[in-house]
């Protein structure tokens, strides 16, 4: 079954809403005003992010909040209404890491359906390796492959993300890897 966190008033008139496949020719079922007639769409949210990297080296960030407290992750989080993809992966890699980046090129789109998320990642080149990390970051280290704490990522969305990063690393040639992980 789909993730769905309910909508239970119309946010028009703040009438209850009944789940049902509304009357306009859709075949899915949404959330319905019985009251103005609003049909109220839920979809995935977007989670950013950034691979940032310096030399071999990735930067990761131990995770001062929940979920996954104390784990290692990406520096990445939920996209803000009013900035592209790119312009909120950059504001998460600062906030969290306090990393000043050269934004680059898309490297994973990750589709998480259980919970209703589309992770995107972006390459970033790190023009230091000086770091300031912000509340949500116990700290921001920076990792080879070999170093990396596997066991200790906080996300499969990460965990894929590395995956890629690495082996594209490898080949010489990064590319745009599409993935989901359930």
């Amino acid at each position: 079954m789909p993730f769905r966190t309910p909508i239970k008033h119309c946010r028009n008139c703040g009438q209850g809403v009944v789940y049902r496949v509304p009357d306009d020719g859709d075949i899915r079922e949404r959330a319905v005003c019985p009251a103005c007639g609003t049909i109220h769409y839920e979809n995935p949210l977007n989670v950013v992010g950034t691979v940032p990297y310096l030399g071999d080296r990735v930067l990761l960030c131990k995770r001062n909040i929940e979920p996954r407290w104390g784990k290692w992750t990406l520096p990445a989080g939920f996209m803000e209404l009013g900035e592209t993809t790119l312009q909120g992966a950059a504001r998460e890699t600062d906030e969290e890491a306090g990393a000043d980046v050269e934004m680059q090129g898309l490297l994973t789109v990750v589709s998480v359906p259980r919970v209703g998320q589309v992770h995107l990642f972006y390459l970033a080149r790190l023009r230091s390796d000086r770091f300031a990390p912000g509340h949500e970051t116990i700290e921001a280290r920076l990792f080879t492959e070999n170093e990396i704490p596997w066991e200790e990522i906080a996300f499969k969305t990460v965990r894929e993300t590395l995956l890629c990063y690495f082996e594209d690393r490898r080949r010489g040639q990064f590319g745009v890897h599409n993935l989901e992980v359930t």
